[in-house]
């Protein structure tokens, strides 16, 4: 599992740690119900996928989910591991993460966003491992990839949090809204990648 530290361990800029906290608060924070959709849309916008986000949001308020939107996020996403260069002996996790991508999909499409997220932490720790190798398994993967871009390393700090949010209390209590938000963040950052 590639390992991002909770914000409160200075690994993100303080001009992003706000944000972040509001969406995921630092471990052992007490009182936390979780994320809201007011925290996502604001870590959209400093994710740079603000307005994205927000259009996205606004069609599935209104009870649409936008298959269209979902086959670019597919195409966008197998264009991304099939051009990831890896070692031979790594071809087939590329083959493997690939296939994950319908199901996860297809959980979308069904409204099962719980699942959905669980899916997409495995597929995010999959594409680290494919863009950093053993980095991304590294107890600094979230600063590194910081120092190389501080948005890719926010979103890569991301999607530590959502691997890491398996069996978390929040995850079964809160709005299932919610859960596709934080959903959407990623789908928007890795459609527009």
């Amino acid at each position: 599992m590639f390992n991002c530290p909770p914000c409160t361990s200075k690994t993100l800029p303080r001009e992003y740690r706000g944000k972040a906290e509001k969406l995921f608060p630092p471990k052992g924070f007490s009182g936390h119900k979780g994320p809201s959709i007011d925290a996502a849309g604001s870590f959209a916008d400093v994710l740079g996928i603000g307005e994205d986000y927000k259009r996205l949001w606004s069609i599935f308020k209104s009870g649409q989910v936008s298959a269209e939107f979902l086959n670019h996020f597919q195409n966008n996403l197998d264009l991304l591991i099939q051009k990831t260069w890896v070692e031979k002996a790594d071809e087939a996790r590329k083959e493997d993460l690939q296939d994950k991508v319908p199901p996860f999909i297809s959980l979308i499409e069904k409204g099962e966003y719980s699942g959905a997220l669980e899916e997409f932490g495995a597929i995010l720790e999959e594409l680290a491992y494919l863009f950093f190798g053993a980095q991304s398994q590294k107890d600094d993967f979230a600063e590194y990839v910081l120092r190389i871009d501080a948005q890719m390393g926010l979103f890569w700090w991301y999607g530590g949090q959502i691997n890491g949010a398996k069996g978390t209390p929040w995850v079964k209590n809160v709005d299932r809204n919610v859960l596709y938000a934080l959903l959407l963040i990623g789908i928007c950052y890795l459609t527009n990648f």
